[in-house]
């Protein structure tokens, strides 16, 4: 059913081209110059490569067959029968409690399966940071919708707070790993909230940057140089953020992004690049509680 699903959305992207020039041979051997078409330049070159990773996801999931592992719902009943008892244990606390957790037999698992699900744990978080990548580059091309400017605070300083400010335009080396590390964020809603605010703040230094007055150049070149520092710090905070947690909603500005949009090929992209890049974040997510639960089993027995 999802091959079928993706065929029938990605076949749109067949009528999706552009147009260049090219040369055509007459049957008299004469030669004319006519408009040939080929696939759009961003479609070329991602779609084949999301394709592929998508083909990569699902290797993964049909290895899953004869596992080790099982899972418990959350009266702790087992979903499989299964003889050996155990005691599920899960590192997730109150998050996704909706979610079963996995259940290993005392001596835990084989060598054997363990070496094989940390080769598919790595797999897919590669091909987690992959997709991430590619959905970054076709939202990054998407156009900034004109009431997302509107809304844009007039001074960046006013948008990231005091703390922030300070430490991004501090003249020395920075590191946005550091910042972090003061700001002590500890949830997903509190890094969506960063990253909302510093987005919005490094679009406004971007926006300064670009506008200069032809009366003050000397004082306008230091600002606009400054700008583009401030500018430059927020993306590598931004980078830094999502690296820290991956599994990070939408910002208000890729959310109105994707609203707004009305470029048929750019949606493709971008809607397919963040199912497989959600897919194989969950995947990881998954194996590591079957890893929390082996380890959990070795240590009982």
């Amino acid at each position: 059913m999802w091959r079928r699903e993706m065929d029938c959305l990605l076949s749109v992207c067949d009528y999706i081209v552009e147009f260049f020039p090219s040369k055509e041979i007459l049957p008299d051997g004469s030669i004319r110059e006519v408009m040939a078409t080929r696939p759009r330049s961003d479609i070329y070159v991602n779609l084949p490569a999301l394709e592929k990773l998508d083909d990569m996801l699902l290797e993964i999931l049909y290895s899953f067959q004869k596992t080790e592992f099982w899972y418990v719902n959350d009266k702790g009943q087992k979903d499989d029968s299964v003889a050996t008892p155990c005691r599920p244990v899960s590192h997730r606390g109150e998050e996704k409690w909706w979610l079963p957790v996995p259940c290993v037999a005392k001596p835990g698992l084989t060598e054997t399966a363990r070496r094989d699900l940390q080769q598919k744990r790595d797999c897919a978080s590669q091909i987690h940071k992959a997709a991430m990548a590619i959905n970054n580059a076709v939202l990054a091309e998407i156009r900034i919708p004109d009431l997302y400017k509107e809304a844009l605070p007039k001074c960046g300083r006013a948008s990231v707070g005091d703390l922030i400010y300070r430490h991004m335009s501090f003249p020395g080396k920075f590191s946005p790993e550091y910042l972090l590390d003061c700001l002590e964020i500890s949830s997903e809603h509190e890094a969506l909230e960063a990253a909302d605010r510093v987005e919005a703040a490094m679009h406004v230094w971007r926006r300064k940057a670009s506008q200069r007055s032809p009366w003050s150049a000397v004082k306008d070149l230091m600002e606009s140089d400054k700008n583009v520092m401030l500018a430059r710090r927020a993306e590598d905070v931004l980078l830094c953020l999502k690296q820290r947690f991956p599994g990070l909603s939408q910002t208000t500005l890729d959310a109105s992004k994707i609203q707004y949009n009305k470029d048929v090929g750019q949606a493709i992209l971008e809607s397919y690049s963040r199912v497989l890049e959600s897919l194989a974040y969950n995947i990881v997510t998954c194996v590591d509680d079957v890893l929390f639960a082996d380890e959990a089993a070795r240590k009982i027995a």
